[in-house]
């Protein structure tokens, strides 16, 4: 599919409310943030609420999707581990990376699990795009991935390459929840505890690991509009963290 497809096909039916736009201050409870996930997602299901993307942060944890294998938990008590009814293996969430939960109604949009699943990998990517760094999807390996010419072949003798954002979805009568996460600037030696989405023989990078010190608001501000091109319009932050003019 190309991206000018998922652009056309993801956008809401005319006259749909804009999506709100929160940003939490400080670092989220994982087991809070997925009541508030349930509760908002419910509301926007039952028409009592608007569609949400909410940006958060999240102390050290590892989160195991509905594929978790129990191997590939390494350090099981290195950080608090979390069973999620999200897609995909084990994860990583910590301080120094932006965690994007996207609450939308796929009803009002379209209902096809393959397409908003790209349509995230198109949001993480355009962002990226827009700080100069090339992230590019694989057809085997959910994700974000950003090529090593500089670090010698893996095995195969294919280009080194490091994982730089993790998407995981779930849906409740089309209603969208969980979503995905881009590393900013996180302790990667964290990911070591666990085999990061299943997938061995790949290291895990970020914005600051690739020679970008830039701080979270500014990527914020990118991925709002990289989602705002992908999805439609957001409107401005309601509670949280408001961004500043300068940002909006």
């Amino acid at each position: 599919m190309q991206r000018q497809d998922i652009e056309t096909s993801l956008l809401a039916i005319p006259g749909s409310p804009p999506v709100r736009w929160r940003v939490a201050p400080g670092l989220v409870a994982y087991d809070e943030a997925v009541e508030t996930m349930e509760r908002e997602a419910a509301a926007i299901a039952r028409g009592e609420a608007d569609e949400l993307v909410w940006l958060v942060e999240h102390p050290p944890l590892y989160t195991a999707g509905t594929s978790a294998v129990p191997d590939d938990l390494v350090a099981p008590d290195r950080f608090p581990v979390f069973s999620t009814g999200r897609g995909g293996e084990y994860t990583y969430h910590g301080p120094g990376q932006r965690v994007v939960y996207v609450m939308l109604d796929l009803k009002c949009r379209r209902q096809d699990v393959r397409a908003f699943v790209a349509a995230l990998e198109a949001v993480v990517i355009d962002a990226l795009d827009s700080m100069n760094v090339r992230g590019e999807r694989r057809e085997d390996r959910v994700g974000v991935w950003v090529r090593r010419p500089e670090r010698p072949p893996l095995p195969d003798g294919s280009p080194a390459e490091d994982k730089i954002a993790a998407i995981g979805i779930r849906l409740r009568r089309w209603v969208s929840f969980h979503g995905f996460s881009l590393n900013v600037d996180p302790d990667l030696e964290h990911f070591s505890g666990i085999v990061p989405c299943g997938i061995r023989g790949y290291g895990v990078t970020s914005l600051v690991d690739l020679g970008l010190p830039v701080m979270m608001s500014d990527v914020d501000v990118r991925i709002r509009e990289s989602f705002e091109r992908v999805f439609g319009e957001t409107t401005p932050d309601t509670d949280g963290q408001a961004m500043s003019a300068s940002q909006a």
